[in-house]
């Protein structure tokens, strides 16, 4: 069903596809056959992933790149009738790319700007803190998004190895952030249990939740996600791809939902899971049967939860009449 679809929950240099990483390879003469072959990245468990992710993310470093990056990606989803999109973004990729902050987002804000141009797509972007680089790499990345560097910079959140650390010792970075006006969000529940989501909602008060799908192992805790009306953006695609699941039945997704609580859907990092916004759409949709109304609810919610000025929300929503 072609319905508008939105995603919240996808990491930018993790949308490269194989084809365009392949053309970064050549024109930096590095060989990607070890983690690329013919069309598909090549991995067989999470380290592996990793790999992979920073291999690939290693072939963008200049500007030109990034804004390239980020219009491939977003043309392509628009071609899926995706009409919005948040983009993850991380200031550490960009330093070890050789290449600063301000540059990599000013690449990105082009690819955007020319992405909008061509298919009308609107993109912001949240900017990251890497859980495993350790506190004060997390508070940087809150404090450079709290400088407001571009005004297409609205939310901030925290990815990486969830099982680093505890969640309070990052709670200040998310105070610094939200200080400054931005929307909050933190990947929870995916490879750590119940456990990191409830630490996420007491020590962070977060709006959203990257994933949150394991918070399915906790009733109570359902419960409060859906009482405090906090939105998780689920990857199905992803959980399966890292076996989180065994088969689409077996994913909390519709579980969740008839829980009352907020659900959506994004990509995570496509390619690499064999995924694409239109393909979570559609799995979903064969698996528990949804109709075009129930899917384009999921849109409605994703957009409801974005980290876009009102009068941007307005028009969205207006699409979707």
């Amino acid at each position: 069903m072609d319905v508008k679809k939105a995603e919240l929950h996808c990491h930018i240099e993790g949308a490269a596809s194989p084809e365009l990483v392949r053309t970064q390879a050549q024109k930096y003469g590095a060989d990607v056959s070890g983690f690329i072959q013919g069309d598909r990245y090549v991995w067989s468990d999470f380290t592996e992933f990793l790999t992979a992710y920073d291999g690939a993310a290693a072939l963008f470093r200049t500007e030109e790149d990034y804004a390239l990056l980020a219009r491939t990606y977003l043309e392509g989803i628009a071609a899926q009738n995706a009409i919005y999109a948040e983009i993850f973004v991380s200031p550490d990729h960009a330093t070890a790319a050789g290449l600063s902050a301000s540059a990599y987002i000013d690449g990105l804000a082009d690819g955007i700007a020319a992405a909008k141009s061509a298919t009308g797509i609107e993109c912001r972007m949240i900017v990251v803190g890497v859980r495993h680089l350790g506190v004060e790499s997390v508070e940087a990345a809150a404090r450079f998004a709290a400088s407001r560097p571009h005004p297409l910079i609205t939310g901030f959140g925290m990815a990486g190895e969830e099982r680093f650390g505890r969640v309070a010792e990052f709670a200040r970075s998310f105070d610094i952030a939200r200080d400054a006006g931005l929307g909050i969000t933190i990947h929870a529940g995916e490879l750590a249990g119940a456990d990191s989501v409830r630490d996420a909602l007491d020590h962070v008060r977060p709006s959203r939740i990257g994933h949150g799908v394991r918070a399915i192992e906790d009733e109570n805790l359902v419960r409060r996600i859906a009482e405090e009306e906090v939105v998780l953006e689920v990857c199905p695609g992803s959980n399966m791809a890292l076996k989180l699941f065994k088969t689409m039945a077996e994913h909390p997704f519709d579980q969740l939902r008839r829980a009352g609580v907020k659900v959506t859907l994004s990509s995570d990092d496509p390619p690499h899971f064999g995924s694409s916004i239109g393909h979570e759409y559609d799995l979903v949709a064969q698996t528990w049967g949804y109709d075009a109304a129930t899917l384009t609810g999921f849109t409605r919610t994703s957009l409801e939860a974005a980290f876009v000025d009102e009068p941007t929300r307005a028009i969205l929503l207006g699409q979707l009449s």
